[in-house]
């Protein structure tokens, strides 16, 4: 099986064709990620060509499929590029829609990609979570998790997310407490992103994250977007923010009545071959 490992500001997967996932592809891939007896990952990335670009589907790294991956999806971007499967300007197709890309070289393994990542959902039901009465918005509300009381935002790109607010940045205790208690908390019925954001300027957040199916992680694509679009809903930041994450930036733009645009940098690192 042929495989490419890349990176997304530390975020890393790995790229594999579709036809050589197995049918019950739980085990494998936690297998391929294991960083000790695997390639080491954060979740696999499964690809295959469309008449307009690719397709992209994600299992993470505990073996459960993943709806979207904004690193992923710009990784697998431009290993598509890369590869001559499409041109600079194309569309990578996910289970939750078509998510139009364009890919820059930036030297050596390196491209700098700008993502449509579409409407953000910020509707209870739409996330999803389990309140009764819905909200048609859910900020600040208070969530007891981990024998404390923490007020979420929440919202989704295609995958659930909650943003809690911190005065600085969340120590690796916060992350480590907090991060699982919120990602299973039965509010959340297919589990959540949890992301934990201080807010720099009106035009910049510093984000960490505790991700569904990985635990903590460098950075997440999704995870930085709906950190800018809490900070955006609840009156902290303008439209336009840099989200500082522990492995690099993002630069994220929420034009009202529009969609999310995203811009950073992946690296496509080595290609190999799995014998095992």
């Amino acid at each position: 099986m042929r495989f490419t490992k890349a990176h997304g500001l530390g975020n890393d997967f790995i790229l594999v064709a579709a036809g050589d996932c197995p049918a019950e592809p739980a085990a494998w891939a936690r297998r391929l990620c294991d960083r000790h007896r695997g390639i080491g990952g954060d979740g696999v990335v499964l690809h295959g060509r469309a008449g307009d670009g690719v397709r992209f589907g994600l299992i993470n790294a505990d073996g459960l499929p993943g709806e979207i991956s904004g690193n992923g999806l710009r990784c697998l971007a431009a290993l598509a590029v890369r590869e001559g499967w499409a041109a600079a300007r194309h569309v990578v197709h996910t289970v939750v829609g078509p998510r139009p890309v364009v890919v820059e070289r930036a030297g050596g393994g390196r491209y700098r990609v700008e993502t449509d990542l579409g409407v953000p959902a910020l509707g209870s039901a739409d996330v999803p979570m389990t309140l009764e009465p819905a909200l048609a918005k859910v900020t600040e509300l208070p969530l007891e998790a981990a024998g404390e009381t923490v007020r979420v935002t929440a919202t989704s790109v295609g995958n659930p997310h909650c943003a809690v607010f911190c005065e600085s940045p969340a120590p690796d205790a916060l992350l480590a407490r907090l991060g699982p208690a919120l990602e299973h908390h039965p509010l959340f019925p297919q589990r959540t992103n949890v992301e934990f954001v201080t807010v720099l300027a009106p035009d910049a957040i510093r984000v960490r994250f505790w991700e569904r199916g990985v635990g903590y992680t460098q950075a997440s694509g999704t995870g930085s977007a709906s950190a800018a679009v809490a900070s955006i809903i609840t009156g902290r930041t303008g439209r336009r923010v840099r989200a500082v994450c522990d492995g690099g930036t993002l630069e994220i733009e929420w034009p009202e009545g529009g969609s999310l645009r995203q811009i950073g940098e992946v690296e496509l690192l080595f290609d190999g071959h799995w014998t095992a």
